[in-house]
């Protein structure tokens, strides 16, 4: 396990804590911030509640580090990928991605310093080096500005997920409390 994930998984698993069940979450059962149809996917067939740390962890590794590249992007810039495998916790890798993808495109001078991406929700080859150039060009100032922009970007969902169900509102508190951090 890298540094990198290693540090994250004991903040996001002292986020999402045990066991929970609550009827307004279309997730359903839920622990250590795994649904049971996430658990389900990824091939896990015991009850949830007897989920142990060691097999939530796993599947933070795959599902939501490794397989989005997150932990490529963690190469680039530390506090981004933190941003992204929380989101994308939260609101899928893609989502995550997207924002990432949108961010950089709004803040590529009209394609002076990069090219645009096809906001594919995708972190591959394109977006790691439009990343990677936003970054030389930009240095820490510039990782501070894409942090604000996916914070942004993510307060926003929130709402709108509020104002499309109004179960949600029962979250959107929480959410915005413990999800989006604004940049210094």
């Amino acid at each position: 396990m890298s540094d990198v994930f290693a540090r994250l998984i004991e903040g996001v698993l002292g986020r999402e804590g045990g066991y929970v069940n609550h009827p307004d979450d279309r997730g359903g059962e839920t622990i250590w911030g795994i649904t049971v149809g996430t658990a389900r996917r990824f091939g896990y067939a015991g009850a949830m509640r007897t989920m142990t740390r060691a097999q939530a962890i796993e599947i933070y590794r795959a599902q939501y580090w490794t397989a989005p590249g997150f932990d490529r992007i963690a190469t680039l810039s530390e506090r981004i990928a933190e941003e992204m495998f929380d989101t994308g916790i939260n609101m899928g890798p893609a989502v995550a991605s997207t924002m990432l993808q949108r961010c950089l495109n709004a803040l590529n001078r009209q394609g002076k310093d990069y090219a645009d991406l096809k906001v594919d929700g995708d972190v591959g080859p394109a977006t790691i080096r439009a990343l990677g150039a936003f970054l030389r060009i930009r240095g820490k100032e510039g990782e501070a500005v894409i942090l604000k922009g996916l914070n942004g970007l993510q307060a926003e969902r929130y709402i709108s997920l509020a104002e499309g169900r109004a179960a949600n509102e029962s979250f959107v508190y929480g959410w915005l409390r413990t999800r989006v951090e604004m940049a210094a």
